[in-house]
């Protein structure tokens, strides 16, 4: 038995894909840049703080004195932590349940053990949040 025209077809077809795929394979690698240098990777900042390419003018430069730097008037802004919520769920036998936050219907996980005080499901508390391992759960929480 000889090969048919549908089967000569198909390899024809098969030989020509894996040819094209080739070359394409072949430009990619000679198109393919092997990454920036150091120097193309550099930034700096200049004497107004803002990021450049180019370093800064050394004509520019104005030496400070530590010392002379005041603090005193600085202080990160901190937002207030404490959110309100509802604890929508608790299981009393297992010790956990989850809060509901007020504003941004959120639901957060908490224990038993970051009350303050004995609250009951449909309660409303304040509460911060905590990052652990396993998310962010609810910790120091109040009855209002």
């Amino acid at each position: 038995m000889g090969i048919t025209p549908a089967k000569k077809e198909k390899e024809k077809k098969r030989a020509k894909a894996k040819q094209e795929k080739a070359e394409k394979m072949r430009e990619r690698k000679e198109n393919a840049k092997k990454g920036k240098s150091l120097e193309e990777m550099m930034m700096y900042v200049d004497e107004n703080g803002n990021l450049s390419p180019t370093p800064p003018d050394p004509k520019n430069k104005q030496e400070i004195d530590p010392s002379q730097i005041d603090l005193t008037g600085f202080h990160p802004k901190k937002e207030d932590s404490t959110k309100k919520g509802i604890l929508t769920t608790f299981i009393e036998d297992k010790g956990y349940g989850f809060i509901t936050d007020l504003n941004t219907k959120q639901s957060y996980f908490v224990h038993q053990n970051n009350f303050t005080e004995i609250i009951k499901k449909g309660d409303t508390v304040t509460f911060e949040l905590e990052k652990t391992p396993k998310g962010v759960n609810a910790c120091f929480v109040k009855k209002i």
